[in-house]
């Protein structure tokens, strides 16, 4: 199993500037800070550069894995590793994070500009890393 860790590690960054832009007032900043009943204040406040090293940890464990499952289901174009990224989504974040709606009462604005973020960024990485191998 040969796996490009300059690819997993370019598709960590990538997430981490996807993050960064999904999450900014050019798309759901407002949203975002509504559902959670914070100001923008209030964010930058609790802010800190460890929850960026925290974040990218995270990206790096989700490339990675994300380029096993590409490996294993032979994903060699853009188009099979989107799928790939799809299906490992819909399992793995968009299925497990409903509970927190139906059972915890969350927010469904919340988890779809959470659920939606991770979609793009996991298919977008899937296709790279079919690619990029």
């Amino acid at each position: 199993m040969g796996l490009n860790f300059i690819a997993i590690f370019v598709v960590a960054v990538f997430n981490l500037v996807l993050g960064a832009l999904w999450y900014s007032p050019l798309l759901f900043a407002k949203p975002f800070m509504a559902t959670i009943g914070k100001s923008e204040e209030e964010l930058r406040q609790g802010s800190n550069k460890m929850m960026y090293l925290y974040q990218f940890i995270a990206g790096l464990i989700t490339s990675y894995i994300l380029a096993h499952f590409v490996d294993f289901a032979m994903a060699d174009t853009f188009w099979m590793g989107i799928q790939t990224g799809i299906w490992a989504w819909l399992g793995f974040v968009a299925a497990t994070h409903i509970a927190g709606v139906v059972f915890e009462g969350r927010n469904i604005k919340l988890y779809l500009i959470y659920v939606g973020y991770q979609l793009i960024a996991i298919a977008l990485s899937g296709g790279v890393l079919a690619v990029w191998k």
